[in-house]
């Protein structure tokens, strides 16, 4: 083609000033920027500046100052399983955990479909509006062959994450029950010490393993489905008796008299169950996250919970229940991750295997092998 640009085709041959394409001379040997390819004529290889490693200081600091890009940092550094970042996101924890607690925790769980995603945007839209600082951690499955998550929350909530109140951090679940990080407690903390009051807890799925999602939180929202009738059946016991409210989603339309009709189903059921929460009775609603709809009465009913559990002791009891249960937790994975580690273990777990596998040993005689070697440290 040359060195001198050339016209396309395509433009008109009196064209003035107001066409300016040219073709310029292609790369040769493959694109820019690609492995072992230099970069072409004009156009040199950008190489971004080195980001500057923050210290304790430097992560408290601009935690509690509300700096986005540090509190998507300090969260990333508490997610971190290495041994060097845990220390330190621990210590970053210790000096913010004053400052920590001044928000309302919601738990939101549903089935697949019933449009979780799109209710908390309208919510966290409404409640950014009204002033709220809110921040979602939406928690994405992960696969079990790769360990990969899509993490496509914050794309689809576009409206909300260009609120400047509103802060998104989609996670990968690692395949832990219900799809609640293990980080998910301390990342509430950060987002509290950053100044959200209120902070949205979308878990992946729903079924028994949700039990994992009250430990967390202070209100647990169910969001269902019209016309679902027998496939709820299997998640009422493990699930119903959970909430402190059941949403009955996309109650718009032609919709709209199904949803209602399934609220009042939900209703006569809910009079038989226990409630989920001592002195709170819980109740099924609709809404339209389209609309808008029922959002404002779904947010009063999580007010008024609040101001009741808080004057029967309730919100605060729950609270110290839930810490204890976090240590409880931690000190369960770390003996499970000292058990599999343990140099003992690792050397008899192979021969076991086998032994399994060929039916020469019974599954009771191999634990008790794997703990005797455990033992004998």
């Amino acid at each position: 083609m040359g060195e001198e640009k050339q016209r396309p085709e395509w433009v008109p041959q009196q064209a003035g000033g107001a066409f300016t394409t040219y073709v310029l001379e292609g790369v040769e040997g493959g694109h820019d920027g690609m492995p072992g390819q230099e970069a072409g004529r004009g156009f040199p290889r950008f190489t971004p500046p080195p980001r500057r490693k923050l210290d304790i200081d430097d992560y408290v600091q601009g935690v509690l100052s509300g700096n986005r890009t540090v509190l998507a940092r300090a969260i990333t550094l508490i997610e971190s399983n290495s041994p060097a970042h845990m220390e330190t996101a621990q210590e970053v924890l210790k000096r913010l955990l004053p400052h920590t607690g001044n928000s309302v925790r919601v738990g939101i769980t549903g089935v697949p479909g019933a449009g979780k995603s799109t209710f908390i945007e309208a919510l966290g839209s409404m409640l950014c509006d009204r002033g709220h600082k809110v921040a979602v951690l939406a928690v994405d499955p992960s696969s079990t062959v790769t360990r990969g998550s899509i993490l496509g929350d914050k794309t689809r909530m576009e409206i909300l994450s260009r609120k400047e109140n509103a802060f998104i951090r989609p996670s990968p679940s690692g395949g832990t029950l219900g799809g609640v990080t293990r980080k998910s407690r301390e990342t509430m903390l950060v987002c509290e010490a950053a100044g959200f009051d209120v902070l949205l807890v979308e878990t992946v799925g729903v079924g028994q393993s949700e039990v994992t999602v009250r430990t967390m939180v202070d209100f647990f929202l169910l969001v269902v489905l019209t016309g679902a009738g027998d496939e709820l059946q299997g998640i009422k016991k493990g699930v119903m008796e959970l909430a402190d409210a059941i949403l009955v989603n996309k109650a718009d339309g032609d919709n709209k008299i199904r949803a209602l009709t399934a609220r009042a189903d939900y209703n006569r059921i809910l009079h038989y169950l226990q409630p989920a929460t001592e002195g709170w009775r819980t109740m099924a609603y609709t809404c339209s996250s389209i609309t808008g709809e029922g959002i404002a009465g779904i947010w009063a009913a999580i007010g008024e919970f609040r101001r009741k559990t808080t004057a029967s002791g309730v919100f605060a009891a729950r609270r110290r229940a839930q810490v204890l249960d976090w240590v409880y937790t931690m000190v369960q994975e770390h003996l499970l991750v000292s058990f599999y580690n343990h140099p003992g273990v690792v050397e008899l777990k192979p021969r076991l295997e086998q032994a399994i596998a060929e039916d020469r040993l019974s599954a009771t005689l191999a634990v008790q092998e794997l703990l005797k070697a455990f033992a004998e440290r």
